[in-house]
């Protein structure tokens, strides 16, 4: 079976036209597929800047709620036991609450050292508070915070700080 000569080049010519249409189709296909990639490595970039600005916030919040760190902000003079004692509390949540959303950025056992951490130093500065007279000078109770701090070293901030940055460093 002879091909004529014309024959011959309208096969090669149909078989280099169906190749670009196989290079162009995927070519497109991986276009899309590049897209998609990009689309997806956005999302989980977005997502690490989140969590990593999450644990920021927590991290300045284990700093706000120490125990030393509270009483250096809040000025004790002029103030009774009681209207010290209520004003720390009162710190405590104010800065707790402004960073209750962030819960979803974190682990939960990270959100549950965070909650820790404000039950706990709630629950010492109760207990000394309740350790003095209640119209007594709130520089005594501020006085007391500090000796339990320097005394025992067991600030909860200093665990949760390490957990923050393992959390973190994780993430990175």
């Amino acid at each position: 079976m002879h091909l004529s000569e014309g024959t011959v080049q309208n096969i090669i010519f149909g078989a280099i036209f169906m190749f670009f249409i196989a290079i162009a189709w995927l070519l497109a296909e991986f276009k899309g597929m590049k897209d998609e990639i990009k689309e997806r490595l956005g999302i989980n970039n977005e997502v690490i800047k989140l969590k990593l600005q999450a644990l920021e916030r927590f991290t300045l919040y284990a700093e706000r709620s120490s125990l030393k760190n509270l009483i250096s902000r809040t000025p004790a003079a002029g103030m009774t036991v009681v209207d010290l004692q209520l004003s720390l509390l009162e710190a405590l949540r104010t800065e707790y609450e402004y960073n209750v959303s962030q819960q979803i950025y974190v682990s939960p056992k990270m959100w549950e050292a965070i909650g820790n951490l404000k039950d706990q130093n709630s629950f010492i500065i109760n207990q000394l508070a309740a350790t003095l007279p209640s119209d007594a000078n709130g520089i005594e109770l501020s006085k007391r915070i500090l000796e339990y701090v320097a005394s025992t070293d067991a600030e909860l901030s200093k665990t949760v700080l390490s957990a923050l940055q393992f959390e973190a460093k994780r993430i990175l």
